[in-house]
């Protein structure tokens, strides 16, 4: 293996071909992609094989070995520990640079399970490639890049699908379904929270001690690649292992766990939707290591179509608030106790009094009815199917940006310390709220 690593210089080199890091859209031309047929073995990359990645690595080689419809062929990793036990997993080819794996015309989709910062860019430069993407969450690092991931989704006709895996559940489509046919009226408010509690602190994760770019063998990291578009720095080991606590590389609990709330919070709604006003507050209470994200907070945002959303959080405490979505007309509990993510039984749908008569003309009772959740293909199945099929996928590009943007923006919120606002028309933040939402805002 060469150690050589890539350098600065080329790296923006790339990142300007591309269009991510310095804020322009790219104009690339469509690469041709394979057609499969129905019989056709889909062939696939993942880059980045760590903890998630490799977790999504054995999915598909489950799923190779049971159907032979699907075929590693690749991986690439910096670390180079990592990088030999997923080849040695599937078998195929590895590689430390992942544009190496990209140059390959015989792969038809890549898994990006990699630190949030390089999200946007591998994405973009797989589609250009003509590469379907299933892109881990958060989908990225911030809403301009998001933004960019749809145009380079659109542009290439590629299927991207965003690994918020919680969004192929079927509570989800059920609760859309009530909502759609109006089973809770106006919509309201919905709230959420994911909760946990430890004594060392989250995402404190292992360490390699003799690890690093200076590691022989097995423990060399290319460093300089693993930073990419972050800013540059000597080699910290606690970034590299436990990079959730920074923010160069990651929005903590807003994109490690309230993406998993926002997600699929859209598909509920029947029409995902840009938040018009985002407010993040919290702070470290407890863990005073390095970090640099709250160890507890909380994410409100506010909608056009006239609705606000509730999330909290915290890291040393595990007790969870009641998932639900309320409507003028009545309540759906997602959760009664515990994190919003998460395959349940059933869902339960309970009237407010004003509508009782209705909701009994409808559901044959007054007081709550139970919608069993049933089975449903898995998000990687479906991601799979879509790459075969062409069709659009559970937790596609645009509904992935527009949960995005209300997580990229709550992060930004707490670290300025002000409330943003967004405004869809121009797909921008700005100072004030956008005139098409002032009349929500009165009081």
């Amino acid at each position: 293996m060469s150690k050589k690593s890539v350098s600065r210089r080329d790296f923006m080199k790339g990142a300007i071909s591309t269009g991510i890091a310095v804020g322009i859209t790219t104009s690339n031309r469509n690469v041709q992609a394979r057609i499969l047929g129905a019989n056709d073995r889909i062939q696939i990359g993942v880059i980045g094989v760590g903890g998630r990645g490799r977790y999504l690595l054995r999915e598909v080689l489950s799923i190779q070995e049971s159907t032979s419809t699907v075929k590693v062929l690749a991986v690439s990793d910096v670390y180079e520990k990592r990088k030999k036990i997923a080849q040695d997993l599937c078998k195929g080819e590895a590689y430390a640079d992942y544009r190496e794996l990209l140059a390959r015309d015989d792969l038809d989709a890549v898994i990006v399970a990699t630190p949030d910062h390089w999200h946007a860019r591998m994405a973009i430069e797989a589609m250009n490639k003509g590469k379907d993407v299933y892109l881990e969450k958060p989908m990225t690092h911030t809403v301009e890049e998001a933004r960019q991931v749809v145009e380079a989704a659109e542009r290439n006709q590629r299927v991207l699908q965003v690994g918020s895996q919680t969004t192929s559940s079927d509570q989800w489509w059920k609760a859309r379904k009530v909502i759609e046919e109006g089973g809770i009226g106006q919509l309201i408010m919905s709230q959420g929270s994911y909760h946990r509690n430890s004594t060392e602190g989250e995402w404190n994760w292992p360490i390699d001690a003799e690890a690093g770019p200076n590691g022989q063998g097995e423990n060399f990291i290319d460093w300089k690649m693993w930073l990419g578009p972050a800013p540059e720095r000597p080699y910290d080991a606690d970034r590299f292992f436990r990079f959730r606590k920074y923010w160069d590389y990651s929005g903590g609990i807003a994109t490690d766990l309230f993406y998993h709330v926002m997600a699929p919070l859209n598909i509920c709604w029947g029409q995902a939707q840009f938040p018009y006003r985002v407010s993040g507050n919290g702070g470290i209470y407890v863990f005073k290591d390095e970090r640099e994200v709250p160890d507890t907070f909380t994410l409100t945002a506010d909608y056009g179509a006239g609705h606000t959303v509730c999330l909290s959080s915290s890291m040393a405490n595990d007790t969870h608030i009641p998932g639900l979505i309320r409507g003028h007309e009545g309540t759906i509990i997602m959760v009664p106790d515990g994190q919003f993510e998460g395959r349940v039984d059933y869902i339960t749908v309970v009237p407010q009094k004003i509508a009782k008569d209705k909701f009994r003309a409808k559901y044959g009772n007054g007081i709550e009815v139970k919608l069993e959740c049933e089975k449903r293909e898995s998000h990687m199945m479906n991601f799979l199917n879509c790459v075969r099929n062409r069709q659009k996928p559970v937790l596609d590009a645009l509904t992935g940006y527009k949960a995005q943007v209300t997580i990229s923006l709550s992060v930004q919120s707490y670290r300025e310390g002000r409330v943003l606002y967004f405004d869809e028309a121009i797909q921008k933040i700005v100072d004030k709220p956008p005139k098409q939402t002032r009349a929500i805002s009165k009081a």
